[in-house]
């Protein structure tokens, strides 16, 4: 069998979901408003906390991307 999962990786796994589907509504703020989108790329980590959202490095940078796209 299999050692148990490191519990980061077990909190990472179940937060993603959710993560991803606040960022998708971010991304799609951003699209819409211009102004909302200037904001949110001044303070990733700002927008992410407001949804709730820890703002780890990786969905900053994941939000920075998809903003930028």
């Amino acid at each position: 069998a299999l050692p148990p999962a490191p519990p980061g990786f077990v909190q990472a796994a179940q937060e993603l979901p959710l993560a991803r589907a606040e960022i998708d509504g971010l991304v799609e703020r951003a699209k819409a408003d211009a102004a909302f989108r200037t904001a949110l790329l001044a303070d990733l980590e700002a927008a992410l906390a407001a949804e709730g959202v820890a703002p780890r490095p990786a969905l900053v940078d994941l939000l920075r991307r998809r903003v930028i796209e």
